[in-house]
């Protein structure tokens, strides 16, 4: 073998090679209600049946797989089962006012109030109850899970939140 053809095999053997993970089930859902607002804007209260997906992104590891689907799945259903059949609050809106009166939250908008159930309401700490933000808190709340059972080395991890059959919103972050 020639010279150049062992350095053009050792230069395609240090290649970098990316492996990701993707994971998409059907009972990786959540129904919740919801609505969006901002100044001078809000929607009426209404619900969909979301589907998250979720990628992960990092090393062939020793076992060979990035992160056992297992693991990916059992933790995005955890979080999905949080939200599931709840009325999701942004609290951190810069135009809804959220109070709390004996087993109610009270949300006001404007001259419109609302008052939910405490035990049917979660309060995210997001600005908006968008698909897009949605998936940036539930990529956090996996993030966190991941980390807390003491998975490490990801590059990656991508959420995508579905509000319906080819509408979905994707938030991504490195590692």
């Amino acid at each position: 073998m020639s010279h150049q053809s062992c350095l053009l095999l050792a230069t395609l053997a240090m290649a970098e090679q990316e492996f990701r993970v993707y994971v998409s089930k059907d009972y990786l859902k959540f129904n919740a209600a919801h609505f969006i607002a901002y100044q001078g804007f809000r929607e009426a209260l209404h619900g969909h049946n979301y589907r998250v997906s979720v990628q992960v992104e990092g090393r062939l590891g020793v076992q060979g797989y990035v992160l056992d689907f297992g693991i990916v799945k059992d933790t995005a259903r955890r979080v999905c089962k949080r939200l599931d059949e709840k009325t999701l609050i942004p609290a951190r809106s810069d135009c809804l006012t959220i109070r709390e009166d004996g087993t109610q939250v009270v949300v006001r908008y404007e001259s419109d109030e609302f008052r939910f159930p405490k035990s049917d309401v979660l309060l995210l700490p997001i600005v908006h109850t968008s698909a897009e933000e949605l998936a940036q808190y539930v990529l956090g709340e996996i993030r966190r899970e991941l980390a807390a059972g003491g998975i490490t080395g990801l590059d990656a991890l991508e959420v995508g939140v579905a509000e319906t059959t080819g509408q979905a919103a994707y938030c991504r972050e490195r590692l």
